[in-house]
């Protein structure tokens, strides 16, 4: 491509691209500076004493000597620090030059001096919540109590000596967990298995692991000492196409730049973009090398070949619980943002409207306000102030203009909207303690940290659906996450196993860059920019930051913090503009009634939004209109007729003749709401006691049924009985007994009985034949079951059945 010539990088195999024919002399634009006579290399102007050496001859930083503005303190360091922060107890400076020639500190009369000279507000004594480094305020002196005593921890935890309280299976497990290392006292001895090795660390391992080639043991003790063999290589190159490299134990080959192994001894070239860190944004293969570009608002720096935004400077936004704090990565400033808070950990902001949203723990609610005018109490707005217990993640949805926040103490993880009317829940489930939350609204999909018995990093869709975990193995406590988008990468850090881990949005392509004790020591909020991670240690009470591609390159940006949290970085290129789904829609909000929540692109025939409805309400039939109660049809049956049906009869009719009756929770129209109600009033008991008394029924006929009884006697007038007759035998009544008979007075005798039918429409016909007329006479009843009468026919046999009356 023709954008590459003359870039500073030879692609051409002779350097024809890069030489001093085909290069000559650019002329930079107004917004950029050049490198020198010598170079053809322009750089942005924002990189001009920015603290990086961008051209080769280092000019961009040549006469560069920091200037702290007239609110600002210049430190012994040449860094700059808000003058607020001078002689405050704090060493911010981190060579002590703020505290220097600093006289007593005194404390306004409705604040509380702690033991190290530190102020803070008088409401904050004896509220069970150490404020002071000291912990003065909540000791046995000043409160009249122990408030250690008062903390309690759960059955599954342990209770540190400073009443802090952690998982009780980090009880002499060999890690530091409590910050007066209570957990690692009065611990017994570790001793391994016959059959074991143990590590210098103490842990044990199969013994069959020793000296296996692999080192096993966290500190490669396991593999120290072993009997070396020898030079594989010195015999047919070890049979290696290209290089054979020999080791302390075995040998392996490898290959050329530009090749790879295919079958661990022969090597064919290779896409080096295959590695997602082969370059800092975008890579470009080609026959024998690649290429790397940047994102627009990114340029290559040639020397780092590493990409940097263009524009305006970025800078860190983190939290101390007391205080929001910022840092300029470019200037190094240090500047307060919101004084005097009680116990913050979790907050993020919202670049393009310049504002800052955090949660206070104390207070249990969510706050927003504009981040130049958030240290005036007066225009901090309350967002969310209800149903929260410990609200320990936030992240916003620069998008579509919602934000969503973990409770560790609910177990859920909600959604609102950005002025904070509209909530819902969106998980209330599978969660044990939810920690840290991020959010990509360009795909649409949220992250989250759980640290509790299952640690897990899960991710689902910003409407809730499509729920899976990501990470499950090799992970105990994950604190903070953050995302790279440009890159699709996710970072957490464990503060149980010390390290700083990676992977793609799909969970594959893991990764860990840092495992530290020193360096991550308790880490906390992380945070992503350029090709640097950033994050917070409350151990350490420091920022540091390191290279997010292999992990090194570790600094210190600011130390002797107090307790920090969480950190974001606030930068125009960190939340890139996509366009809104729920505005795509002709329909304001997408036509949804309450909460209108973007949905995941799982695939292309995904919908772009879906409605949700608040906790208390449900979504109807059309998915827009929320509904209150519980969701249900109920049938009714109207009959214009007066005729007395069957019990069964009716209650099929009930099912065939159906009224569906919805109660709209967002009706306005309150006679509509009256009239639905009082239909519902009516026709539930209608249908209950309909269904009760039909139940009634059949025990009752069940109940007869098996109580009937038949008795037999002889006829003492008509004692002919013969086999014959008895085939033609009749029985009325309810059972099938056979029994004794005696004659009737009539002068009618029974020819034929027909039977038709079933169940209620069960008819009896039959012909009688009159002994003084020569005619037949015909009778019908229906149904059998309202037959009240009983006939009696000589010469026929009849068993009579009767009820059982409890007589003898």
């Amino acid at each position: 491509p023709a954008r590459w010539k003359c870039d500073g990088e030879e692609e051409c195999p002779d350097g024809s691209d890069e030489s001093e024919a085909a290069c000559t002399k650019q002329v930079c634009p107004s917004e950029k500076i050049s490198c020198g006579d010598l170079s053809n290399k322009c750089i942005p102007l924002s990189w001009r004493c920015d603290g990086q050496k961008d051209c080769e001859s280092g000019i961009d930083e040549a006469g560069c000597t920091p200037a702290c503005s007239p609110n600002e303190f210049q430190c012994s360091n040449k860094s700059c620090i808000s003058i607020i922060f001078v002689c405050d107890g704090d060493n911010d400076c981190g060579d002590g030059s703020d505290e220097r020639k600093c006289s007593p500190l005194t404390c306004n009369p409705n604040e509380f001096q702690c033991n190290n000279s530190v102020c803070i507000p008088e409401l904050w004594v004896c509220d069970n919540q150490p404020d002071c480094e000291d912990q003065s305020d909540e000791s046995m002196e000043k409160c009249g109590y122990d408030t250690k005593a008062l903390n309690t921890c759960a059955a599954h935890e342990f209770q540190c000596g400073n009443g802090e309280c952690i998982h009780l299976n980090w009880k002499c497990d060999g890690d530091e967990d409590c910050k007066d290392k209570s957990d690692e006292q009065d611990c017994p001895l570790v001793t391994c298995q016959p059959d074991e090795f143990q590590c210098g660390n103490g842990t044990c391992i199969h013994g069959a692991k020793q000296c296996d080639k692999v080192h096993d043991c966290p500190d490669n003790s396991d593999e120290a000492g072993c009997v070396q063999g020898v030079n594989e290589c010195s015999m047919n190159n070890g049979g290696c196409s290209h290089i054979c490299k020999d080791l302390k134990i075995g040998y392996e080959c490898e290959c050329p730049p530009g090749y790879k192994l295919l079958d661990k001894k022969t090597c064919g070239d290779i896409d080096e973009c295959e590695n997602p860190d082969a370059c800092s944004q975008i890579c470009i293969n080609y026959k024998g090398d690649y290429k790397c570009e940047c994102y627009e608002g990114y340029e290559m720096d040639t020397l780092s070949k590493n990409c940097k935004a263009v524009g305006k400077s970025p800078y860190l936004i983190f939290t101390n619980r007391h205080e929001v704090r910022k840092i300029d990565l470019v200037k190094r400033d240090y500047s307060r943002i919101i004084p005097m808070l009680k116990n913050v950990v979790a907050l993020d902001v919202e670049v393009s409207t310049n504002r800052i949203y955090w949660c206070d723990l104390f207070y249990r609610k969510i706050y927003s306000a504009y981040i130049d005018k958030a240290s005036d109490t007066a225009e901090q707005v309350i967002l969310i102030d209800s149903q929260l217990n410990s609200p320990e993640g936030l992240a916003i949805d620069w998008v579509h203009k919602n934000i969503y926040w973990t409770d560790s103490g609910n177990k859920t993880i909600s959604v609102a909207t950005a002025d904070g009317r509209r909530r819902r829940t969106l998980f209330n489930s599978d969660l044990s303690e939810p920690r840290a939350i991020a959010v990509d609204p360009t795909q649409r999909f949220m992250y989250w940290s759980d640290w509790g018995d299952k640690a897990k990093i899960e991710k689902a869709g910003l409407n809730g659906v499509g729920r899976q975990v990501l990470v499950t193995d090799n992970i105990e406590w994950p604190n903070g996450i953050t995302l790279d988008l440009l890159n699709q990468r996710l970072y957490w850090v464990d503060s149980k196993l010390h390290s700083l881990s990676c992977i793609d949005f799909n969970g594959s392509n893991r990764k860990v860059l840092i495992s530290s004790v020193d360096d991550l020591s308790h880490p906390f909020g992380l945070a992503v920019f350029e090709d640097r991670v950033f994050w917070t240690d409350l151990e350490n009470e420091a920022i540091f930051s390191a290279n997010r591609l292999n992990g090194l390159d570790i600094s210190i940006l600011a130390e002797n913090l107090n307790n920090p949290h969480d950190i974001v970085v606030f930068h125009e290129l960190k939340q890139p503009k996509a366009p809104d789904s729920c505005e795509l829609s002709p329909q304001p909000n997408g036509g949804c009634d309450y909460l209108c929540l973007p949905a995941p692109q799982i695939s292309p025939h995904s919908p772009k939004y879906t409605c949700a409805c608040p906790d208390n309400m449900w979504l109807g039939p059309d998915m827009k209109k929320c509904y209150k109660g519980k969701y249900n049809h109920i049938s009714i049956s109207l009959s214009t007729g007066t005729k007395r049906k069957h019990p069964l009869k009716a209650a099929n009719e009930l099912n065939d003749q159906n009224t569906s009756v919805i109660t709209d929770a967002n009706d306005d129209e309150g006679f509509g709401s009256t009239v639905t109600a009082a239909v519902i009033g009516i026709v539930i008991p209608v249908v209950v006691i309909g269904l009760l008394c039909m139940g009634g029924y059949l025990i009752w006929r069940n109940w007869k049924r098996k109580n009937t009884k038949s008795m037999n006697f002889d006829n003492p007038v008509y004692r002919k009985t013969t086999e014959e007759e008895d085939e033609d035998e009749i029985h009325i009544g309810r059972t099938a007994q056979i029994g004794h008979v005696y004659p009737a007075h009539s002068s009618e005798t029974l020819e034929q009985v027909t039977s038709f039918g079933e169940g209620k429409n069960h008819y009896l016909e039959w012909t009688c034949h009159q002994s003084h007329e020569s005619s037949n006479r015909k009778y019908k009843l229906a149904p059998v079951s309202q037959l009240t009468k009983v006939w009696f026919f000589p010469p026929q046999r009849v068993a009579l059945s009767l009820e059982d009356d409890g007589l003898p």
